[in-house]
């Protein structure tokens, strides 16, 4: 479409409940055209121009209008706006910059053996029953657990900060402002929490994650101390919510495709691909939001300045001008968008990348025969999505 206009484009309505980022309706409007109007805005649907928006020089992330769309301005919403996630220019180039070397792949490596131990004793405690609810059983404990391995949290706290995961989640929700109450509370107890580990930490330092951080805001003109907790609680708060989701959606899919289950058993070193595969056709972060700064041209299309652009990364990275049907953990694909991409590039990646990874190994090597053991219970498929319940049967796996 050489000169597209905005009328002749596909409607998706993104507040239907029934929407599903992997319907038909989404893949026909593809086809169509590489943009859809929605609700919200305009709805970016191929991997080219995908790709070219989330560089785009005149876009910068979206969500921070989220708190002023819902009227809400409490202890949420103040953090929602503060942190690096919504920064832009210098701010967010400070921030990320200082917070990288707490991501450090030699910070990866060191939490390997930590992440096998966790996988184990959970896998270790259904194993022998020949059938688990996934999610609670594996997906939630791992994920809560390797966060706090990380902040260094102790193992006891693991199930309150899920529950405060939780309650902080329904701030993303269409209810926000109904909810917020008991968001804001939920996000002052996790403050509190922060800020007795970095007290904590500050008299017994160490060279993890939290020390990182910690060295980085010495310096207080270049991270200030609320800067620091805002990126201890995005850490938390982000890390169990989409690491949670991310695994129930990966066995989900190897439901779905049980040889691909046992090639992965068969072949651990392809962990790591594994993760890539799943996150290219089942993302937890079915779109990211941007939001144009100035009047734009884009394949012809005029773009006003404050237009909000959903780009849609399960869509694209499911182009068939460049992505074949299925799911094939050998077949080295296109890079995906399931961690974003540009200047706001998920910082928290290689842990997402690395933990998710020797789960997976894990679970291949110790179930067979996976199967789904009744209905399982999902969020809405898109925005951010993931297993409520997922139950499932296996067969112990000798070793």
């Amino acid at each position: 479409m050489e000169n597209p206009k905005l009328d002749d484009a596909p409607y998706l309505d993104l507040t239907d409940p029934g929407f599903s980022i992997r319907s038909e309706e989404v893949r026909r409007a593809r086809e169509q055209s590489w943009f859809a109007r929605t609700p919200y805005g305009l709805a970016v649907l191929r991997y080219d121009e995908m790709k070219e928006m989330i560089m785009h020089p005149s876009l910068r992330q979206g969500s921070y209008r989220w708190p002023a769309h819902n009227g809400t301005t409490g202890l949420w919403s103040q953090w929602w706006l503060r942190m690096m996630l919504n920064k832009e220019g210098a701010d967010h180039a400070r921030l990320r910059r200082l917070a990288t070397p707490a991501f450090a792949p030699r910070l990866v490596s060191s939490l390997i053996p930590s992440f096998q131990a966790l996988a184990d004793e959970l896998i270790a405690n259904f194993e022998e029953d020949g059938r688990c609810e996934f999610q609670n059983a594996f997906a939630e404990p791992y994920a809560t657990r390797v966060i706090c391995a990380l902040i260094g949290f102790p193992h006891d706290k693991s199930e309150r900060l899920a529950e405060l995961a939780v309650e902080m989640g329904y701030a993303l929700g269409v209810n926000y402002a109904e909810e917020e109450p008991r968001v804001d509370a939920a996000t002052a107890e996790l403050f509190e929490y922060t800020q007795g580990v970095v007290a904590q930490r500050r008299k017994n330092p160490k060279d993890d994650f939290i020390g990182a951080l910690i060295n980085a805001a010495a310096d207080k003109s270049a991270m200030s101390e609320q800067e620091l907790f805002d990126m201890i609680v995005l850490s938390i708060f982000g890390g169990i919510d989409t690491t949670r989701n991310q695994l129930g959606l990966a066995m989900q899919t190897f439901l779905e495709h049980p040889d691909q289950w046992e090639h992965l058993a068969q072949n651990p070193d392809l962990g790591r691909q594994a993760v890539e595969e799943v996150m290219r056709v089942r993302p937890t972060v079915t779109w990211v939001t941007r939001e144009t700064t100035e009047d734009i041209e884009f394949r012809g299309l005029e773009i006003p300045a404050q237009t909000t652009l959903h780009l849609f990364s399960q869509s694209a990275a499911s182009d068939p001008k460049y992505f074949e049907d299925g799911f094939d953990i050998t077949r080295k694909q296109k890079q995906h968008f399931g961690f974003g991409g540009g200047k706001h590039h998920c910082i928290g990646s290689p842990i997402a990348r690395g933990d998710m990874a020797e789960a997976l190994k894990l679970l291949s090597q110790r179930l067979k025969n996976i199967s789904p053991d009744g209905p399982a219970n999902f969020l809405p498929d898109s925005g951010n999505t993931g297993p409520l319940t997922l139950p499932i049967k296996f067969e112990k796996r000798s070793i």
